[in-house]
């Protein structure tokens, strides 16, 4: 057994929260986890989430007495990843509330102060992940479940585009409209774990030209009104917008109105009856353990006709394609997560009430088939304050580019026996991608570099070719350098990488103007990628440059000396 998983056993044994398990594996049978980009990491998974030696009971006990004889394909996929699992956590009953408090295990108090409620349906979950049990939590999203308790706990959650990671071993909520998410204390963790979750086949195959990053100034929408907040939300949410305004994003309000009539069509109309259609001929048995809230919204939600669910899919059609419009030319939408964070005593005396209002900002995301990644973003008075970035399906990485640029963590995410964070943030869509030498008028803040950023393309850092080439100032506008290949005697040339989906660079070389091209160029430590290259006679009529190494340095030189840029 290795020293986090000892540190796991012995934090979960000092923090005294009962609450946050249903099941917990031996210490000496969680075993180190497989090799892989997860090693050394400790994961939870809610219980309604198939764990290989757990029933699957979905917060109630008599649903499901008999193990599950093998992982959800989600948890083999983190346990093939190095991930040990360790437990599995509490839950809203059937996922059913946004609470964390309908469950007859008890409900599961907030990490910080345990007179006010966890956010659930993933409460066990995110509290886990808070109070540094577990580095990663599995938890299901059907209308906020994987973000109201992030944003409650002072976490990260990623709900990702719907499809894209199998619910395959899950208890469904409501099935068209369930996700399975991951809770971490930071972005870079919780995107390797989304990465290797979605790293197969799953529902829906990912296109071949998504992006992979926000361009730098990024259009944001937000919406034109925030009912609901709780004192002190709205200024926090402003803080966040402001956040991204500094880091050179366009911010503008959009009409809000249809977001907000789509969420109230998953629990006040017809839509509900998936509910019923996925535990209601279990929860009309009448068995001793269901939790009175949950069983009286999943009985009711049986008596909706068919007709009226049609009805209700189109009203929500009709909604999802005004809202669509609204957001067309932004990159994102970005809401507060929970509209406030309510006492255990302020749900029992409303339980019903309080629940609809937590999933204000949440309900619609996946009616409306958007990705999100919700963030700590400050406090709001003594309560922890988080924000949510939503983008259009398979937009996943544009949601993630954002969501770190506005987040702002908390001392609450640095809890005690945490694994070490993985620092860098990469955009987790397991699909084709090709790493681009750009030399020249490509390189990031030169002028051309706006091409490949409104490809979705995502800066990789510097590079350098291997001393085989020489480079020339073409006689272009804008002015640009061409690469040629020249073998031994040539030089090694400074550049830079971005990486673009397949279907990306496609585009970019379909739009590729004489006398470049691409072509595959050797980097300096022996690999190859694809590079800009230019034909013979362009450079051989140009001015060999190669002497300065790099573009930039032989503008710096001509700058300096009043010599022309061209050749």
């Amino acid at each position: 057994m290795n020293e986090r998983i000892s540190a796991a056993f012995r934090a979960i044994a000092e923090v005294g929260r009962p609450e946050v398990w249903i099941g917990l594996h031996e210490p000496e049978d969680v075993g180190g986890g497989d090799p892989g980009p997860l090693s050394g990491l400790v994961l939870a998974v809610k219980n309604n989430v198939g764990v290989a030696g757990f029933a699957t009971t979905a917060g109630c006990p008599s649903y499901s007495e008999t193990p599950a004889a093998q992982d959800s394909q989600a948890v083999g996929r983190l346990r093939a990843d190095g991930a040990a699992v360790i437990g599995v956590t509490n839950l809203d009953q059937f996922a059913t509330g946004l609470v964390g408090q309908r469950s007859p295990h008890g409900g599961v108090r907030d990490a910080r102060r345990p007179s006010h409620i966890s956010g659930g349906s993933s409460s066990g979950s995110a509290v886990a992940v808070a109070l540094g049990l577990a580095d990663l939590a599995i938890g299901t999203d059907t209308a906020g479940s994987g973000r109201i308790p992030a944003a409650l706990q002072g976490i990260v959650g990623i709900k990702p585009t719907l499809g894209v990671v199998s619910t395959d071993g899950v208890v469904p909520a409501c099935r068209s409209w369930d996700a399975v998410t991951i809770f971490a204390r930071d972005l870079g963790t919780a995107s390797l774990a989304m990465a290797s979750m979605a790293g197969g086949p799953n529902t829906r195959t990912w296109p071949a030209d998504i992006p992979l990053a926000a361009p730098p100034n990024a259009r944001v929408a937000v919406p034109d009104q925030l009912p609901g907040l709780a004192p002190g939300y709205a200024e926090a949410f402003e803080a966040a917008v402001e956040r991204l305004r500094a880091g050179g994003c366009t911010v503008e309000t959009i009409p809000f109105e249809t977001f907000l009539t789509a969420a109230t069509l998953l629990y006040d109309g017809a839509l509900v009856a998936e509910r019923h259609a996925a535990v209601g001929e279990f929860v009309e048995s009448g068995a001793p353990d269901l939790d009175p809230t949950v069983a009286a919204i999943i009985s009711k939600a049986g008596r909706h006709t068919a007709s009226a669910m049609v009805r209700d899919l189109a009203r929500l059609e009709e909604l999802r394609q005004t809202s669509m419009s609204t957001l067309a030319g932004f990159h994102a939408l970005l809401v507060p997560t929970a509209p406030g964070h309510p006492s255990i005593a302020e749900v029992a005396a409303d339980p019903v009430g309080v629940n609809s209002w937590m999933g204000t900002y949440t309900n619609f995301c996946n009616l409306f088939d958007l990705c999100a990644v919700a963030v700590p973003s400050g406090t709001a008075g003594e309560d922890q304050f988080g924000v949510t970035v939503l983008a259009r399906p398979f937009h996943d990485a544009v949601a993630l580019d954002l969501a770190e640029r506005v987040q702002l963590l908390t001392d609450s995410v640095a809890a005690a026996g945490a694994a070490p964070a993985r620092e860098t943030v990469v955009p987790w869509p397991p699909v084709n991608t090709e790493q681009l030498l750009v030399v020249g008028a490509h390189l990031k803040g030169q002028p051309l570099a706006r091409e490949l950023e409104a490809l979705g393309a995502r800066w990789a850092g510097p590079a350098r070719t291997a001393p085989a080439y020489t480079l020339s100032a073409l006689d272009t506008v804008p002015p640009k350098p061409g690469l040629e290949r020249v073998g031994p005697g040539g030089s090694s040339i400074v550049g830079e990488l971005w990486e673009l989906s397949t279907g990306a660079l496609g585009a970019f070389l379909a739009g590729l103007p004489a006398p470049m091209n691409l072509g595959r160029v050797e980097l300096d430590n022996g690999s190859w990628v694809a590079g800009f290259g230019c034909t013979v006679e362009a450079a051989r009529a140009g001015k060999d440059i190669t002497e300065h190494g790099g573009w930039l340095a032989y503008l710096g030189f001509t700058r300096s000396s009043g010599a022309p840029t061209r050749a």
